[in-house]
C-alpha cells in the first residue's frame, strides 16, 4: 500500500512539473500596443496671388516666424515690429501682411542696406482672408477691368491735403488728386512721390515705399479709379515723427513739399506740405475713389 502511495505521488509530481514547463514555454498573451503619440500637425501654408502673376506660398510654423516660398526658393523670416498687420524680416526679405474688408493684402520687399527695413518692393499680393487657401501655385489673379478713360497726365491734375490722422508718434495725410481737365481720365496703382526741402531740392535722405496699408489703414489692393472732370481720387501718405535714436538719428529731416508723378507719366504735380518724416522713409497707398472708405460692419 505504501508503494502504491509513493508511486502515485511520484507520478503526480512529474505531471505537475511537465505542466509547469509547458506553461513557462507557452508565449505570453499579446497585449494591445500603446497608442503612439500624435505627431504635431504642421501649420498649413497659404498662397497669395500677386499682381505680376507670380504666387507666394507662406507657412507659419509658430507665432514668431514665417517660411516664404517665392520663385522656387524658401526663405525663413522672423517676426518684426509693425505698427499694423504682421511683419517678418530675414534672408534679405521683408514680408508684410494686413487685412481689410475680407481681403488680406501683402507685400514682399527686398531689405534695405540696414537689413531691417524693407527697400524695393518685389511683389504686391492678396488672398481672401475668410477662407483657407491651399499652399502651392494658384491661378493668376484675374486683372481688374480696364478703365475706359485714358490715363491721367500731370498737367490735368491738382493735389490738395484733405485731412489725416495722428497718434502714437505716427502721422497720416490724405492727399486728394483732382482732375482739373476737361475730359475724364483714370489712375491705376500707386503714385510716385518724392519729397522736397525748403530750397525745392530733392530730399534724398527719405525714400518712399509703396504699401497697401499704413499705420492707420489696413491693406487695399490697387484698382483703377476713373475721374470725371472736377472729380477726385485719394491716396495716403504715412510717416513717423519719432527719431530712430537706436540708429543714430537725433533729428528728423524737414520736408517742405511733395511731388507726385502719375503712373505711366513723367510730368509731376507739386503740393506744399511741411512735415518731418523720421526713420528715413514714408509710405504711400494705392489710389482709391473715396477719402475714407465706409467702415466694415462688425461681425
Amino acid at each position: 500500500m505504501r508503494r502504491l502511495t509513493f508511486a502515485y505521488a511520484f507520478v503526480s509530481s512529474i505531471a505537475f512539473a511537465a505542466a509547469c514547463t509547458q506553461e513557462a514555454e507557452a508565449p505570453p498573451e499579446p497585449t494591445p500596443p500603446s497608442p503612439a503619440p500624435a505627431a504635431p500637425s504642421a501649420t498649413a501654408g497659404v498662397s497669395y496671388a500677386c499682381e505680376s502673376g507670380q504666387s507666394v506660398a507662406v507657412a507659419y510654423p509658430d507665432t514668431s516666424s514665417a517660411q516664404v516660398t517665392y520663385k522656387g526658393r524658401t526663405y525663413t523670416l522672423r517676426s518684426a515690429q509693425a505698427a499694423s498687420g504682421a511683419r517678418y524680416v530675414g534672408s534679405g526679405l521683408e514680408w508684410w501682411t494686413a487685412t481689410r474688408g475680407g481681403t488680406e493684402g501683402a507685400t514682399l520687399s527686398r531689405l534695405g542696406p540696414d537689413q531691417d527695413v524693407g527697400g524695393s518692393t518685389l511683389e504686391r499680393c492678396s488672398r481672401p482672408s475668410s477662407a483657407p487657401v491651399a499652399p502651392g501655385p494658384v491661378p493668376p489673379v484675374q486683372p481688374a477691368q480696364a478703365p475706359t478713360a485714358a490715363p491721367c497726365k500731370g498737367p490735368q491734375l491738382k493735389l490738395s491735403n484733405d485731412g489725416g490722422d495722428a497718434g502714437m508718434g505716427h502721422r497720416r495725410a490724405i492727399i486728394a488728386v483732382q482732375n482739373i481737365g476737361a475730359r475724364a481720365c483714370s489712375l491705376t496703382g500707386y503714385p510716385s512721390v518724392s519729397l522736397r526741402d525748403a530750397d525745392g531740392d530733392a530730399l534724398t535722405s527719405v525714400r518712399t515705399d509703396q504699401h497697401p496699408g499704413s499705420w492707420f489703414r489696413s491693406g487695399e489692393a490697387p484698382a483703377p479709379v476713373e475721374l470725371a472732370p472736377r472729380a477726385k481720387a485719394f491716396f495716403d501718405m504715412a510717416w513717423t515723427v519719432i527719431p530712430h535714436e537706436d540708429k543714430g538719428e537725433r533729428a528728423c529731416p524737414s520736408a517742405s513739399g511733395i511731388r507726385m508723378t502719375p503712373p505711366g507719366d513723367s510730368s509731376t504735380v507739386s503740393l506744399a506740405q511741411t512735415f518731418t518724416p523720421c526713420g528715413g522713409r514714408i509710405e504711400v497707398s494705392p489710389f482709391r475713389p473715396v477719402a475714407e472708405p465706409a467702415p466694415v460692419p462688425a461681425a
